[in-house]
């Protein structure tokens, strides 16, 4: 017998089921407003961000948030990161996957429904759309109508929005990699590098296909973060919820045949159906395709006010208060749903690494030294019997502005040293360098001590700051001398 396993499809069937055309309905109310806000927000930080000036000096860009990959370095106004220092941008990763689970078992999915990249686009082509093609109902009319000249021209309109949306998009994403104002000028007047233009050229196709075709595909198939959502959320999480318990049953409109019979608030109108961007029905309950956007709430709260019934039939609750409800006991507050083991648990991780990267920054020194030593050969002994070592110094300044630094040894007794520039007639106990201003200078360095001694002895690089501001940096090293 020829059988086939029931969740596998018949020979010749399809794996996957196509995309089904979503047409989101335009809704008012708080939520929407408030995703308003959030979406001129996140765009403006987005596309103004490269264009703000920060006053570094004569010797560092003046770009507020610059990543220069050329130079090694990241710049957020104030704060210059260099590549010793990635600990920093570590720490940052972090806290924004803490804050993560901590937003979502508090509120659920928010990130997803108002500040996700994948979101805002969306929601941004989705108002595109509409201003073109018409709301709900004219573009599923639209789209069912044979192909005119008026169908053809709003189609060549949309995508063409939609693909100067992208192309914004991808330009902005390189200015913060480079001078915004030059990199402008450069790709206007074709001077740019061909990763600039790659560059964009890929992100214009990306946010054009993500925002415009693939959109909840994007949050159902290909980010992890709906499935991982599950461990954060538990029964006193805030969800946006269907209140089954008092929309039950349904009366499918405001009359019935049968008035003896039982009904609830629920009409069937199917305006939370409608205006959801993933097109799921929030009356099936929780499921992963919710992103927690709440414009289900202002649909469903327009409604109850159309037809005279309180608000909240679907709302923001949690299943502990969905149990007392029903129960007829009144919610839990808020402000314990928040303050709870959990959510107090992620916020004293987050905070913790918070504060501790603010006391780095503020604990570091912008004066480094880096010491290694030569291994071949590991000594050599002059003609005056004394014991010569050589390693290579560097020496980093992390300010825009030269400093002047003064190199000592501790821990060697009656060691001298000079440069490589120098000869041993010029050997001192310390040496004085000019280091350029957001550089590392490497030197290297002769060291030369008495044959009496340990074999290995440890002592230490001391690098100081002369130029008024104290800056003191320490590297360990080691001296080598020849057996006894």
């Amino acid at each position: 017998m020829n059988m086939i396993p029931p969740n596998l499809p018949p020979k010749g069937g399809r794996l996957y089921a196509s995309r089904a055309d979503i047409f989101p309905r335009a809704v008012d109310g708080f939520f929407r407003r408030l995703k308003w806000q959030v979406m001129a927000f996140t765009l403006a930080v987005y596309y103004l961000t490269p264009w703000l000036r920060w006053n570094r000096g004569a010797f560092a860009p003046d770009q507020a948030v610059l990543v220069d990959l050329a130079h090694r370095r990241f710049y957020f106004f104030a704060i210059e990161i260099w590549p010793h220092e990635f600990y920093f941008v570590v720490g940052l990763l972090v806290m924004a996957g803490i804050g993560l689970f901590l937003v979502t078992s508090t509120v659920g999915r928010a990130w997803c429904g108002y500040a996700c990249p994948q979101t805002v686009w969306t929601d941004l082509f989705l108002h595109i759309e509409r201003a073109i093609d018409g709301d709900h109902n004219a573009q599923i009319r639209l789209k069912k109508a044979p192909w005119t000249l008026s169908k053809i021209g709003r189609r060549v309109l949309k995508h063409g929005a939609w693909l100067t949306v992208g192309l914004l998009t991808g330009g902005a994403w390189i200015f913060y990699f480079a001078d915004a104002p030059t990199l402008a000028y450069d790709l206007f007047a074709g001077h740019a590098a061909f990763v600039a233009y790659a560059t964009i050229a890929i992100l214009t196709a990306t946010t054009y296909i993500f925002g415009g075709f693939m959109r909840e595909q994007v949050c159902n198939y290909m980010c992890p973060w709906p499935r991982i959502q599950g461990a954060m959320l538990d029964e006193r999480s805030l969800v946006v919820t269907y209140k089954d318990w008092r929309g039950e049953p349904r009366s499918h409109g405001l009359k019935r045949s049968d008035h003896s019979a039982p009904s609830g608030d629920c009409i069937d109108c199917q305006a939370c159906v409608q205006v959801c961007p993933a097109g799921i029905d929030i009356r099936d309950g929780n499921q992963y395709a919710c992103i927690t956007c709440a414009l289900c709430i202002d649909a469903c709260d327009e409604m109850m006010a159309k037809v005279g019934r309180p608000r909240g039939l679907i709302d923001y609750a949690t299943l502990e208060d969905c149990k007392a409800e029903a129960a007829g006991a009144p919610p839990v507050p808020v402000i314990r749903t928040i303050l709870r083991p959990r959510t107090i648990a992620y916020f004293s991780v987050w905070g913790a690494v918070g504060l501790a990267m603010m006391f780095a920054l503020s604990a570091r020194t912008r004066l480094d030294l880096a010491v290694g030593h030569d291994r071949n050969p590991l000594y050599v002994q002059l003609s005056d019997r004394t014991i010569r070592n050589a390693y290579t110094i560097k020496l980093r300044n992390m300010e825009s502005r030269p400093r002047k630094v003064h190199l000592a040894i501790a821990g060697l007794p009656g060691a001298t040293m000079w440069d490589s520039l120098a000869d041993d007639r010029t050997a001192t106990p310390a040496l004085d360098f000019t280091v350029a201003p957001d550089q590392v200078d490497i030197h290297r360095i002769y060291v030369r001590a008495s044959a009496d001694g340990e074999e290995a002895a440890r002592f230490t690089f001391i690098l100081t700051a002369i130029d008024g501001e104290k800056a003191i940096a320490r590297d360990e090293a080691r001296f080598d001398r020849p057996e006894k």
